[in-house]
């Protein structure tokens, strides 16, 4: 089989709702705070995780079916979990990740309008982007932001590195005071994404097979080793970035979402010079953007086929309806909330950590259960990975749990 940018699509759209606020807020964050100290816990997480995230594709394209008709497989109360643990988070989500994007617009286009409606904007666009293309125009679009969003930060990367003077030290460290314990869980909890973007991977998988018949088992995984190596390598990008950067600099970021945008920017552009606006500003919109699109389109589509199945409804029109629920529900959190934006992050991502363990095991019960053909199932290494993956995640989470 011939390589083609065609065969991509899911496994760039998984990228795309990865590379976020996990690596524009908290990598660049890590490397304020901590230097290189915490690579160690961007690259053990990304390791762990590996396998759970990776039963999506591999179960759509062996299957046919979406994680989700495999969990309704497996018994109705992991689908009802599922159902709530979903509808509690995706608002919260969604408000995170607009906040973000709204303030990098305001900063980079102009503040002629208020953040608020920025949010509000940058909304209607993604709304009219999903209801009018669909997964076509998606699969279209993810393609071109990642690439921009990618060279934008190697370029940014390569330009700090050069305006570097003081050695980078490559020193881990251990965070020992609570709340860098408390920074570290929701580091760890969004890198490089909450696991349940499994479920989103299995039902954009199953819609590329719709429009691509080329779209096998095998070019599903290679298709998502792309995506997750991306993530990876931007995660470590947006690290460095921070460390040469911020690092030492005695700076602090703010919890508000237009002067979090603004620091960050005038950061790199008085560290690297004026010409680097454009390039940082490309690459911290390019970033948020795409997280708020991708999320957009999925939690609908995902809470869509759950009520499917769960009530053996057929409405259908009910991802508009949860499209346009998200939407409303995202600008009135957004209302209330504004001026907390840390604080939402951090009870987004921390859930995300906190759900992690339930995910991982339900995911690698279904890979390895009857549902799963046999040629589909774990190798012994990846069987291996999965366990020390599940034991990893509870174990963080009973850590996080006793130094609340």
């Amino acid at each position: 089989m011939g390589f083609s940018i065609k065969n991509l699509g899911p496994g760039l759209l998984f990228a795309g709702a990865a590379i976020g606020v996990s690596h524009l807020v908290q990598s660049t964050r890590a490397g304020a705070d901590f230097g290189l100290g915490l690579l160690w816990a961007l690259l053990l997480v990304n390791l762990f995780k590996y396998p759970f995230f990776q039963y999506g594709p591999r179960y759509a394209a062996a299957t046919g079916e979406s994680l989700l008709d495999g969990y309704k497989k497996m018994g109705n109360g992991i689908l009802i979990a599922y159902y709530i643990l979903t509808f509690a988070t995706m608002f919260s989500i969604q408000t995170a990740v607009t906040i973000v994007t709204a303030g990098l617009a305001s900063s980079l286009f102009g503040n002629f309008i208020s953040v608020e409606i920025w949010t509000v904007v940058i909304l209607a666009i993604c709304l009219l982007l999903l209801i009018v293309g669909r997964y076509k125009l998606l699969d279209v679009l993810i393609k071109i932001i990642i690439i921009t969003l990618t060279l934008s930060t190697i370029a940014a990367v390569i330009a700090a590195i050069n305006n570097n003077d003081t050695p980078l030290s490559l020193v881990q460290i251990l965070p020992k005071e609570t709340m860098e314990i408390g920074f570290l869980i929701a580091f760890m909890g969004w890198m490089p994404a909450p696991l349940d973007i499994s479920v989103w991977h299995s039902l954009w998988a199953i819609e590329k097979k719709k429009n691509d018949a080329n779209f096998t088992p095998k070019s599903a995984l290679f298709d998502f080793n792309i995506g997750y190596i991306s993530t990876i390598i931007l995660g470590i990008g947006f690290v460095l970035l921070g460390a040469l950067v911020m690092f030492n600099s005695g700076e602090s970021f703010s919890n508000s979402a237009a002067v979090f945008s603004n620091q960050l920017i005038e950061m790199y552009t008085s560290s690297l010079g004026n010409w680097a606006y454009v390039i940082i500003g490309i690459a911290a919109f390019t970033t948020m953007f795409s997280t708020t699109l991708t999320t957009l389109d999925a939690s609908p589509r995902a809470m869509h086929k759950t009520t499917q199945l769960l009530f053996k409804n057929t409405f259908k029109r009910g991802y508009l309806f949860w499209i346009l629920v998200l939407a409303v529900g995202t600008v009135v959190i957004f209302y209330v909330f504004a001026s907390e934006m840390g604080l939402l992050i951090k009870i987004a991502t921390i859930l995300s950590f906190l759900t992690a363990p339930f995910y991982a095991i339900i995911n690698y019960r279904l890979i390895c259960s009857t549902h799963t053909p046999k040629a589909s199932r774990p190798s012994l290494k990846l069987h291996i990975l999965s366990w020390l993956g599940i034991l990893f995640l509870i174990g963080f989470s009973i850590w996080y749990l006793t130094i609340l």
